[in-house]
């Protein structure tokens, strides 16, 4: 049965990681934009980084320009926005897409494992997040509209497990 560290990406900068590299760690993993109405979530994703990273939390950041047309910088510009406005110290990878026949590999094996609201594969919009659990399986999948301070409790758990 396949679990996250199957599974590679690009860096923002565009280097290779093997997702075991994150290995016994929890994953907050999330479709992000940089011109969204969800936007700002960025600044609460740093700070469960800040807030959980030493305690075995890696928060992945993974720009996609499908919904809206929203992120249609360059990874550079992406990386820039992200850091300038947002003070963004968490892992940002290199932009893909999360939904279709392009979807990255990982994306489609999270909507697999983690479906939608009444059973739908597709990500419905930028920000929505999966919580993977330290054994590398997908524990929850939070929609949009869920802010990354209503996660703290089910990170502590995923942690404390």
């Amino acid at each position: 049965m396949p679990t996250v560290y199957d599974f590679e990406a690009l860096q923002i900068d565009g280097k290779k990681v093997a997702l075991k590299h994150f290995k016994g760690q929890v994953l907050l993993i999330v479709n992000t934009a940089s011109a969204c109405g969800f936007t700002p979530q960025f600044a609460g994703l740093e700070t469960l980084h800040q807030q959980y990273g030493g305690k075995g939390l890696a928060v992945l950041g993974f720009p996609c320009n499908q919904f809206g047309a929203q992120d249609s910088g360059s990874n550079a510009e992406i990386a820039g926005f992200c850091q300038l406005n947002y003070g963004v110290t968490f892992p940002m990878m290199a932009k893909i897409e999360v939904n279709g026949s392009g979807a990255h590999p990982l994306y489609q094996w999270l909507c697999k494992e983690a479906p939608g609201l009444l059973g739908s594969k597709a990500i419905k919009w930028n920000f929505t997040k999966f919580l993977v659990g330290k054994d590398g399986t997908v524990r929850k999948r939070y929609a949009p509209t869920d802010t990354p301070q209503s996660l703290a409790t089910d990170i502590e758990k995923a942690l404390a497990a």
